[in-house]
């Protein structure tokens, strides 16, 4: 499915103005810091005429070439992001899922720097106009508008979102306008086009290479780009670029131009993206900086929780809920994940008081998502049989840029950068605990034919001397084989407590690499028994089991495929429709273990982890009131050697 065909696919002017709106929110606000970062002391010409040349030719190479022509391609069925681009290649490798998660734990870290890094750039700007105000206070006003940002978030961003457009049109233009009236009376700045006054800069100038640190910083809502196709398609994308990177170029070569003017000067203390500003203007823009921040902070926590959402469908994050606070496709709201960013970026603003200390913990993790998106992109290319020659010069040229942009950023980390990095490490850990727990698991669970005990079940259902559990029993089954079934499903119902009922349902979900897949197929494994659906859900469609099991009764009792009425005599006089109950197994570890070490370690910290996060029942969406949740032992490896001896 092209992406033309999803939502806001088609170009057109509502559509332009939503990708002005959400996706270069965190691209469009690096303006506020980038050229501080470059240039933190004295303003050297030559220091800033490389600088403007690295800034443009990097937006050209890597924002432009990499992902707005070439990234945007890989489109699964119109959804873009790291997890989208995985689905699409995954069985090529199961050392793939170690490069997605790696990508998509420091895409995550990166949502928790971006709000502090850009609110506090936009505020910062106050002292120019209140010269007294303390940094204490600063601190204080830009964490409370990052708490009013994340309680929104429950609400939706439904009604906000229709004014984002604008507002970042408005933006744009602004920063447009900024730039042309310093670059018309400083038109030697227009140097700095030519790619020759950034390799002058990289190679010669003292330092240089260790400043594309300071310049990547202008590129890194790229991967947010990539992640918010699905929301507007390429089509849109791509033509609001060409604009937006028009307006960013403008104020960049400003900026420059600002600096040159003031080449005997010292910039401590300074930011030339207000220096632009005339003083009657100041306060309006500094208003217009700040909600274009906030609005900058919405794209990232949006595009966390999708990252979320998706990492869930791939085994590769716990089964946390998620709620869908509007009717607007893709929309949701992930609370524990609302909870630990806007803690993580508290920490932040408080650890580093301003907006310049930030820089130094921002853009190292992003650079690892960069180099992960260059490995799957070319598996991609190669899928699509594109010639082994340019994929090697893809992987050559964007590997050389990435890498030099991540040896440049390790220069950070002692000054900050270990904060996103420790923060990536925590996250690529609960990524790959969860994964490797899933693939235990389910190696280790045991499925046996269904067909032996359909009689059993049969006959168990026409048994008066057991009381009846319930009118239709319903399971969650995670055999992929229709013929298939638990062990422990089968000892729940003849064992553990012999369950009763009318009619045993068996529902399979899965997961496909598509995004929104919505198909069930119903399997009447025991005429009027026993029956198995199995629901094919893309990675990005909400878990509502109850709904939709609903649903398929619906439609099968319509084309009366079965009699949900009640069996009790009393009550099938009056067709009184029977009880559901839902029976979700969940398993714990047993004592009863000889673990690999490995093994072991993965275990205690899935299950310790487990402890913290909603039931599998509330992740599926199964009516609490009607679900019985049943705790079966995990055993890994059975205790050996075990010498007991009988005495008189």
């Amino acid at each position: 499915m092209d992406s033309s065909k999803n939502g806001h696919g088609a170009i057109t002017g509502a559509g332009l103005l939503i990708a002005l709106g959400i996706i270069y929110g965190d691209i469009g606000t690096s303006p506020l810091y980038v050229m501080k970062a470059i240039v933190p002391g004295n303003i050297d010409p030559k220091l800033v005429l490389g600088g403007i040349s690295c800034v443009l030719w990097t937006l050209t190479l890597q924002t432009t070439v990499k992902y707005v022509l070439l990234t945007l391609n890989a489109d699964n069925n119109g959804e873009g992001g790291i997890f989208s681009l995985y689905a699409l290649v995954r069985r090529r490798g199961a050392w793939l899922s170690a490069v997605a998660i790696i990508g998509g734990a420091a895409l995550l870290a990166d949502g928790v720097i971006t709000p502090p890094i850009s609110v506090s750039s936009a505020i910062e700007g106050l002292k120019l106009v209140a010269p007294h105000l303390s940094d204490d206070y600063i601190v204080y006003i830009v964490i409370a508008i990052i708490m009013g940002l994340f309680f929104l978030q429950s609400f939706g961003t439904q009604i906000v979102g229709k004014a984002f457009g604008p507002i970042m049109f408005l933006w744009f233009t602004m920063l447009g306008i900024l730039g042309v009236l310093w670059i018309i009376p400083h038109p030697e700045i227009l140097k700095a086009a030519n790619p020759y006054y950034a390799y002058d800069l990289l190679v010669n100038y003292p330092g240089g290479f260790w400043l594309l640190g300071a310049v990547f910083l202008c590129t890194t809502g790229a991967e947010a780009l990539y992640s918010d196709l699905g929301h507007c398609g390429k089509g849109n994308i791509r033509i609001s670029w060409t604009f937006v990177k028009t307006m960013l170029v403008l104020n960049y070569f400003g900026q420059g131009a600002w600096l040159l003017a003031h080449h005997d000067q010292q910039l401590a203390g300074r930011n030339p993206f207000y220096e632009l500003m005339p003083q009657w203007f100041l306060l309006p823009g500094i208003c217009i900086a700040t909600i274009a921040a906030i609005i900058a902070s919405q794209a990232l926590i949006t595009g966390s929780f999708t990252l979320v959402a998706e990492a869930i469908r791939l085994n590769m994050w716990p089964k946390v809920k998620l709620n869908y606070p509007t009717d607007v496709k893709g929309q949701l709201y992930v609370p524990s994940m609302n909870r630990l960013l806007l803690l993580g970026c508290i920490a932040v603003v408080w650890y580093f008081k301003k907006s310049e200390n930030m820089e130094a913990a921002y853009g190292l993790a992003i650079t690892l998502t960069m180099l992960m998106t260059t490995v799957l992109l070319s598996i991609w290319l190669r899928t699509k049989r594109v010639a082994l020659p340019l994929i090697a010069l893809f992987v050559l040229v964007y590997g050389g840029i990435e890498g030099s942009f991540l040896v440049a950023n390790l220069v950070k980390f002692p000054h900050g950068g270990w904060v996103s990095l420790a923060i990536g490490l925590t996250l690529m850990s609960v990524m790959y605990v969860w994964l490797k727990a899933y693939y235990i698991k389910r190696r280790l669970t045991e499925f046996v034919k269904l067909e032996p005990y359909i009689d059993a079940l049969k006959q168990l259902s026409d048994d008066d001397s057991v009381p009846k559990y319930s009118t239709h029993l319903v399971f969650m089954t995670s055999a992929e084989r229709g013929s298939e079934i638990e062990q422990k499903i089968i000892y729940s119902i003849f064992q553990k407590r012999p369950k009763r009922a009318d009619i045993y349902w068996f529902i399979h979900v899965d997961t496909t690499d598509e995004p929104y897949t919505m198909e069930y197929k119903v399997t009447e494994v025991a005429k009027d028994d026993v029956f198995r659906i199995n629901f094919r859900l893309g990675f990005r469609v909400q878990q509502r089991i109850n709904l939709y099991f609903r649903k398929v009764v619906e439609d099968l009792v319509r084309n009366k495929e079965v009699d949900i009425t009640s069996r009790y005599e009393s009550l099938s006089q009056r067709h009184v429709v029977g009880d559901f109950r839902f029976v979700v197994l969940e398993k714990f570890l047993s004592v009863e273990n000889d673990f690999p070490t490995i093994e072991k370690l993965v275990m205690q910290a899935y299950f310790y982890i487990r402890q913290f996060i909603s039931s599998e029942a509330q992740y599926f969406g199964l009516d609490t009131s009607s679900v019985k949740v049943e705790k079966v032992p995990m055993i890994i490896a059975p205790a050996s050697d075990v010498t007991l001896t009988r005495v008189k």
